[in-house]
């Protein structure tokens, strides 16, 4: 503001004086304090013809410097305080914003995980109450049964990818404070159907496939034997499987975000996410987008193994001693068939396995939020702000 007042003194040092025309009429001369006291009483506008008094060409009053275009002054606090700086969530804010989400948008996340859990609850229960027919004779009930499971089956594979969109979908509106309703998410995920179903043939077929190969290098290790170089080619199949799955988890750690939340096709969708896994190479490793996705993966995964080794553990137990004591692996196979179907429908497991799908959302939640986070896309109200002195702290 010192600047802009020295800009008003001549050579000689006296002050530059003003004409103003408003309505018309003209007034002054008139100087800077002069003209401050008009503009602030409403009576002088930036678009107001003004010229100085030793001059003949007019201009605007937004022309006039130090007038219009001073910068408001700073309070004390900004004078005192340092400035402010974005950083990223932490992880564990990360692991916050997702449950505050899933537990403020709760009844809509419900709402999509039934269209995939309750045909698949009807699926397991008519397979499970309704047993096939013995021999060769077919009783129409138990027929009609089955078609139903499979036809059940069907549909909650079906509704699959609108569950995937609408949680991207549902995620990303509580982020930006939009009210939502369920109807409306699912109105928007159906239009992202076709392309979230073919990404999931890809994705999950290509990770069946390697799943098949580690299971084909496991039948080669038993059947080596004592042969060290079948062990060899066998641990060296293992090293290239695991090598593979890890390289492809990375290439499709966000295709879910990029194809729904930013409309990407087929192949911009890997590639995007792709790149956006493998930034942040500048950072530390508890902060890359990569490493962060792992973790919420691999927490993710132990839930999933806590709950079903607890609906399980009577006939996991069963199974181990059983692996224990019995040489004969076709004899250890036919006592544990034989054991499943003595079991029968197991609650405890049926309940379990309802409480993990409705827990599901979370993921889908954590890698949105994520995603977010790493783009550092969050509305104004929810960036996270840290000050300089704390920003070395929080990473």
């Amino acid at each position: 503001m010192l600047d802009s007042e020295c800009m008003m003194l001549d050579d000689q040092g006296v002050t530059e004086e003003w004409i103003v025309r408003v309505q018309g009429s003209d007034y002054g001369p008139a100087n800077i304090e002069t003209l401050r006291e008009w503009k602030a009483d409403g009576r002088l506008l930036p678009t107001n013809e003004a010229r100085q008094v030793d001059v003949d060409v007019w201009t605007t009053a937004a022309q006039i410097p130090g007038l219009f275009d001073v910068p408001p002054p700073l309070s004390s606090a900004a004078l005192t305080e340092p400035p402010v700086q974005f950083s990223r969530r932490t992880f564990g804010e990360i692991l916050t914003e997702t449950v505050q989400i899933y537990r403020k948008g709760f009844f809509q996340f419900l709402g999509l995980t039934l269209l995939v859990l309750l045909p698949s609850i009807a699926s397991q229960l008519t397979s499970a109450f309704v047993k096939p027919p013995q021999g060769e004779n077919i009783d129409v009930v138990s027929g009609l049964a089955a078609g139903f499971a499979f036809l059940m089956l069907i549909l909650s594979i079906v509704m699959w990818p609108v569950y995937i969109a609408g949680i991207q979908i549902l995620t990303a509106d509580i982020v930006r404070g939009n009210r939502v309703t369920l109807i409306g998410v699912l109105n928007e995920a159906v239009k992202f159907w076709p392309r979230v179903a073919a990404l999931c043939i890809f994705v999950y077929g290509v990770f069946f496939l390697l799943m098949v190969f580690g299971l084909a290098i496991a039948a080669m290790s038993l059947a080596a034997g004592s042969s060290v170089l079948l062990a060899l080619v066998a641990l060296a199949l293992l090293v290239l499987q695991v090598w593979m799955f890890g390289r492809f988890f990375v290439n499709v750690l966000f295709w879910q975000q990029f194809t729904v939340l930013e409309n990407a096709g087929f192949i911009d969708s890997l590639r995007e996410s792709r790149d956006l896994a493998r930034s942040g190479g500048d950072l530390p490793r508890i902060q890359r987008p990569l490493w962060r996705g792992a973790l919420i993966a691999s927490i993710w995964f132990a839930v999933v193994l806590a709950i079903t080794f607890g609906g399980q553990w009577g006939t996991l137990h069963y199974y181990f001693n059983e692996l224990m004591t019995t040489q004969d692996p076709q004899t250890l196979l036919q006592q544990m068939t034989e054991a499943q179907k003595a079991s029968g429908f197991n609650i405890t497991a049926f309940v379990l396995g309802v409480v993990e799908k409705i827990l599901q959302p979370l993921v889908g939640i954590a890698f949105v939020v994520l995603y977010l986070d790493s783009k550092l896309e969050w509305p104004s109200h929810m960036e996270p702000i840290v000050r300089a002195g704390e920003s070395d702290a929080v990473r």
